[in-house]
């Protein structure tokens, strides 16, 4: 159906920068929002950021004034830019997609990316 791919995790320092990246693919009529989340070990799945079909942008305040989400014209794919990187940042990072596959609209999620920001 609908296929999602991360791309653009690493390891950087404290500080530093990384762009992930997010294509999704398939027979999609239309896409809703992208957005992403993260999970530390131990720790539960939590939404980053979402831009919706629209343009409009959400953040988490944890990330607000540091990443910036964004999508390009085919909205298909979708960015993170992640700046002024903290170790709490570590995390592995999941693309999902809300994309309508008529007639059904759900959620599609990519298999993650490491980002380890070290001290």
């Amino acid at each position: 159906q609908v296929q999602v791919v991360e791309s653009g995790g690493g390891l950087v320092q404290a500080g530093g920068s990384l762009r992930l990246s997010c294509a999704a693919s398939g027979s999609i009529f239309r896409i809703e929002s992208m957005g992403w989340y993260r999970q530390a070990p131990g720790n539960q799945r939590e939404w980053v950021a979402t831009v919706t079909s629209g343009g409009s942008t959400n953040y988490v305040d944890s990330v607000k004034g540091r990443f910036t989400i964004s999508r390009n014209n085919a909205k298909n794919t979708v960015y993170l830019q992640m700046n002024n990187l903290r170790p709490e940042d570590t995390a592995v990072y999941y693309c999902t997609v809300r994309a309508t596959t008529i007639p059904l609209t759900r959620d599609y999620w990519g298999q993650g990316t490491q980002v380890t920001v070290s001290s």
